[in-house]
């Protein structure tokens, strides 16, 4: 018997790499009226520490990511922390791309934090998104990049992956291989890339919020 209460879960954001909270204050805005927290994450750079931490703040809710914080949601799907769902765009995938954070990786090395968010998150990026500590991404880049994905616990809910129209044919491939080989429902977002809830926040809390409304109607029927 599932864990999850019936009443409408809340929503925890969680952010990734290079962005802290602030970053989803947009999309906050747009979700008025739900229970919706987004969450500054330690930022450890240990893949177990942050699992730890978000296992309290995020039981029985659902659970929204973009990159780093997609690559977390993955991991709490596959752990025994119940989930009333999960909405993650464009997580890592470990073996099953190995290339994909090789660019971001090299952006790094050459160019610091600025050049790894440019590279990450594109031009609407910049360096007051990230945290002052600039050790903050030479801790968490080695986490992401060694992640391996695993299936959904079956105790979960339902766990969609996202990717944007307008990404890196890197990001769809990575999006396949999580259908393909782990059984993740896949969808693609019109017109978006890789910094969604920032680059189309109204877009992407329309989905955050039929994705909750959906998660009520499958309680109601519990």
């Amino acid at each position: 018997m599932s864990t999850i209460p019936l009443s409408a879960p809340p929503i925890v954001l969680i952010h990734g790499a290079a962005t802290t909270a602030s970053v989803w204050d947009a999309v906050v805005a747009e979700l008025h009226g739900l229970d919706v927290v987004a969450v500054d994450r330690p930022c450890t750079g240990d893949l177990a520490a942050e699992l730890e931490w978000l296992a309290p703040r995020v039981r029985g809710a659902l659970v929204v990511g973009v990159s780093g914080g997609a690559t977390l949601g993955l991991a709490l799907a596959a752990s025994r922390v119940p989930l009333a769902g999960a909405l993650l765009h464009e997580p890592a995938v470990g073996s099953l791309a190995p290339a994909l954070l090789a660019g971001v990786a090299a952006a790094y090395a050459v160019g610091g934090v600025e050049g790894f968010g440019a590279a990450l998150y594109g031009a609407g990026w910049d360096r007051s998104m990230a945290a002052y500590d600039d050790a903050v991404v030479a801790r968490e880049l080695p986490m992401f990049r060694s992640f391996e994905p695993e299936r959904a616990s079956q105790a979960q809910g339902p766990v969609l992956v996202t990717v944007g129209e307008l990404s890196p044919a890197g990001r769809h491939d990575a999006a396949r291989a999580l259908r393909d080989r782990l059984d993740y429902p896949v969808t693609v977002i019109p017109g978006a890339v890789h910094f969604v809830q920032h680059d189309r926040p109204a877009q992407y809390a329309r989905l955050i919020r039929a994705t909750h409304a959906s998660l009520g109607r499958t309680a109601d029927r519990l």
